[in-house]
């Protein structure tokens, strides 16, 4: 542990100078990628066929999108690669024990790529800073070293999801509280608003949902999405079925058709540990919600927006 704060210390001062000095030191990939290598390592050169094990911390601006310290290492097998503006560009360039910080510009990033999660901005740079803890030659050997860095990461998110809990609920009741909000509490965790509950059919586990909604992070009530604007398609979920976060699930049962409410959803039951709409793991969401359909059969066409799954992927194990 105190070798991995001294990196992170040393990461954080490199970053700092990174801002202060435009860059200074830094080297481009073809694809414009911009990228320092610390040496530190030993040893040959990673090749093509070996598979590497980083640590790492992604950054964005002040926040924290990703770090590996607090979940798991990442494991990519190195391929030859083009100018693809990625980090695995520059994987060749390193031994085992070398540390690098990658930065990539959302708008270059956003070209190339498609289209980038509304909290990023055009402007931004996302900083990603990783070490090559390990270099395995087989795949046999890096599986086996995987699931047991996997087994360490679930019991350490474990134990933190359950100490993260307790203070997020209070938060959630506090505000309610505060704000003479009336609501009632599911058995999962998700706190419901029921403003009006609706005259329709009843939502329930199987049934095909329409629903119009304002999605926001708690506590700042920021909104990161809707559908509730003039021409916006209502989103169609069949309930219970994880589809959607399972929060959704959960609170969408306490309405009927033409119902309208607000779920305050606690991080346990939105994506966890995950980075979530606002971009930070364990966070709390809060939707402002319209039942504008309930049905037993799924709507003959769908137009499906991209609301929250049950989690969003971790960053690409040869790049969060």
């Amino acid at each position: 542990m105190k070798k991995t704060t001294i990196l992170l210390s040393a990461l954080s001062a490199l970053l700092l100078s990174t801002t202060a000095c435009k860059n200074s030191g830094f080297k481009k990939t073809k694809s414009g990628l911009l990228y320092k290598i610390i040496p530190n390592g030993s040893g040959p050169l990673v090749k093509r066929g070996d598979i590497i094990k980083i640590q790492f911390v992604h950054k964005l601006r002040d926040s924290v999108l990703a770090n590996s310290y607090e979940q798991m290492p990442f494991y990519a097998k190195v391929d030859s690669v083009g100018p693809t503006y990625d980090p695995q560009e520059i994987f060749t360039m390193l031994h085992k024990g070398d540390s690098a910080v990658v930065i990539r510009e959302a708008d270059t990033l956003a070209k190339k790529q498609g289209m980038l999660p509304e909290f990023i901005k055009p402007k931004d740079k996302l900083v990603l800073s990783f070490r090559v803890v390990e270099v395995f030659n087989a795949d046999s050997v890096a599986q086996k070293d995987q699931m047991a860095e996997m087994q360490v990461a679930q019991e350490r998110q474990k134990t933190k999801m359950e100490s993260l809990k307790g203070p997020a609920v209070k938060e959630i009741e506090d505000y309610l509280t505060k704000n003479n909000i009336k609501y009632q509490k599911g058995p999962e965790g998700t706190f419901v608003e029921v403003k009006e509950q609706g005259s329709g059919a009843q939502v329930d586990s199987g049934k095909f949902c329409s629903i119009r909604y304002t999605g926001k992070v708690f506590p700042t009530m920021k909104t990161f999405e809707t559908n509730m604007e003039p021409g916006k398609p209502a989103f169609d979920v069949q309930v219970g079925t994880h589809a959607v976060i399972p929060g959704w699930d959960e609170g969408l049962k306490y309405f009927k058709k033409g119902g309208k409410g607000t779920l305050y959803i606690p991080f346990f039951m939105a994506y966890g540990a995950q980075p979530g709409p606002g971009g930070k793991p364990y966070e709390s969401l809060v939707f402002d919600i319209e039942v504008a359909n309930v049905s037993d059969s799924a709507p003959k066409q769908a137009p499906m927006m991209p609301m929250p799954p049950q989690g969003q992927p971790q960053p690409q194990q040869h790049s969060h």
